[in-house]
Order: C-alpha cells, then structure tokens, then sequence
C-alpha cells in the first residue's frame, strides 16, 4: 500500500508533537541552546565545504569524501532542527501525516547514506595507507563519485523500505508523539495495527545496512592495521594512525548512538530518556562532526590559516 493511500484510510490526518513541553520551565534555555547548536552546525560544515573547495591542497579523494559528509550532516540536522525550534513558540505542535512520513524519510535517508559514505571513507584510509604512490590512481574521481552516488542510492532505498512500512499502518488514535520529530519508536507506538511486521522490516533494514557497512569497516581497519604494523619507523606508524583516528571517533558516535536507538526490543524504550538520545545523534553529531575533522588535520587547519591571512589582507 502506498503513502498516499495509507494517509486516504488512516482516521489520524496529523500528529501533535509533545517536544519538550514535560519541562516548561526550561524552554527558554533549551530554545537557545537548540538554535546555538544548529547554527554552530549549519557555520562550522559550511565553513568546511568553502575551505576544501576554495584550497587546491585540498581537492583530494579525503577530502572529496569529507565535504560530503559535511553536506549530509547540515541536510540531516536540518531535517528535524527547524521544525522543532518553530514548535517553542506554538501551543499546538502539529506535523501531518504526510509531513511526518516525509520527515522520516529524509532524516532517515541521510542517516543512511551517512553511514555508507563513512564506510567509502574507510576503504579511502586504507587506499591511503596501503597504496601511496598509488592512491589518486585507485581513488580517482570517477570511483570517488560513484562511491558517494552509491551512499545517497543505497541510503534513501533503505529508507523508503522503512518508511513505506511504518505508514503503511492505521493510525485511529491517540495522535500525540512523545518526541520532538517523527522518530521510528514513538510513531509506532500509535499504530492501531499489529507492528510485528514493520518492526521486524525495520530490524532487517538496520542490520543489513549497519552489518555491511560494519563489515567492510572491519575488513578496512584490519587490513589498515596490517599496513601500518609494516611501517619500520614509530614516526610513521603514528603519522598513519593519526589519519583514521577522526574518522574511527565519527563511526563510533554515529554507529554507537544509531545501534543502541534501533536494534532494542520496543519494550526496552523509555521515551523519555530516548529524546534525549535523540537530541545527541540528531543534533550534536552533524555538530562535533567538522570538529573533530578539522582540530586533528593539519592540511585543515593549515588552510584555515592561509584563508584568515588571505581575508586580512583583502580587508
């Protein structure tokens, strides 16, 4: 059955989002952190993308990969940061129903592909390491492209798989999500209809996704691992390990924090505590994600300094 028609026979036309109204004495302060955390995402990725394009040093697979990610982290926040930050300031937080399904959809699909591109990233660390002299032939520009094409494909198919079974479901009521986005565990906990199913699509949807590409990371940072111990001096040693220490920190937040969200039982949920997991994975990675990038790189930092004394010259 189709969205659409899902939308035609279910009785509950829209959702009313709760967000954080169970602590009205913090609104105030959680408005303003929300907004300094997106907007500290939406400067610190866009910042990123300028850098890597504007700097020639920088227009390497690496960092091909790396203005992706930052892309897909501001598209990913920016999924679920607007909406939520707008609903302060109404009394009545409503989402339709079709508003919902495709706010699932995209936040999902990035998410997704976000884990895909992270898993390209690792087999460009291991071209890196294993292949020097080879690298830019291994990783040119064709393969870099389809690698990222191939991330967004794989990622939004498997959201549309998850998507069509969750609001394939009736929905008679109640119509209130304990949450500040249409998020997987509270949309189900709706539904008039047996979820067996759809929870089980959805198991299968994770581990599938999360399986590979936790597999392929593991083949990677093994054979990575079998590269670097061939390195005779300590200097180079650390040198190599110095360049997947960041991305090894980004794979296990987003792993982490996606596999302890979607891969429990539905009677381990406790709401409560997972909006608060959700406020993290959703809007403090896309955050920490150009940080934790750019303090450890140097070629980064490097061109932030070479752009800083370009503007002051200029100005």
């Amino acid at each position: 059955m189709s969205i659409a028609k899902s939308c035609n026979s279910s009785s509950v036309t829209m959702f009313i989002l709760l967000g954080f109204a169970d602590h009205p004495e913090l609104q105030v302060f959680l408005f303003v952190t929300f907004l300094g955390i997106y907007l500290m995402t939406l400067a610190w990725n866009m910042a990123l993308i300028f850098l890597i394009k504007s700097d020639t040093h920088l227009h390497t697979p690496m960092y091909f990969f790396l203005s992706n990610l930052s892309f897909i982290d501001i598209c990913y926040s920016s999924t679920v940061a607007p909406k939520m930050l707008t609903d302060f300031f109404k009394d009545q937080k409503t989402i339709s129903f079709m508003g919902c399904a495709a706010q699932f959809f995209f936040f999902v699909g990035m998410g997704l592909t976000e884990c895909f591109l992270l898993t390209a990233m690792a087999y460009d660390r291991y071209a890196a390491i294993s292949s020097p002299l080879l690298y830019t032939t291994i990783m040119s520009q064709g393969l870099c492209t389809h690698m990222v094409v191939g991330a967004y494909v794989g990622g939004f198919l498997s959201s549309l798989i998850q998507v069509s079974s969750i609001f394939q479901l009736h929905f008679c009521g109640p119509n209130i999500i304990n949450h500040f986005f249409c998020d997987l565990p509270p949309v189900l906990a709706l539904s008039c209809s047996d979820t067996f199913l759809t929870q089980v699509v959805n198991f299968l949807v994770v581990v599938t996704v999360g399986g590979t590409s936790f597999l392929i990371l593991l083949i990677s940072y093994s054979y990575i691992v079998a590269a670097v111990l061939k390195i005779h001096s300590v200097a180079g040693r650390w040198k190599a390990f110095s360049t997947c220490a960041s991305h090894l920190m980004v794979v296990t937040l987003l792993f982490g924090t996606a596999l302890f969200m979607y891969l429990r039982p539905s009677s381990s949920y406790s709401l409560g505590r997972d909006k608060m997991v959700s406020v993290f994975y959703s809007l403090m990675i896309p955050m920490l994600n150009p940080l934790i990038y750019s303090l450890r790189n140097k070629e980064i930092k490097d061109a932030m300094r070479k752009a800083l004394e370009k503007k002051r010259v200029f100005s």
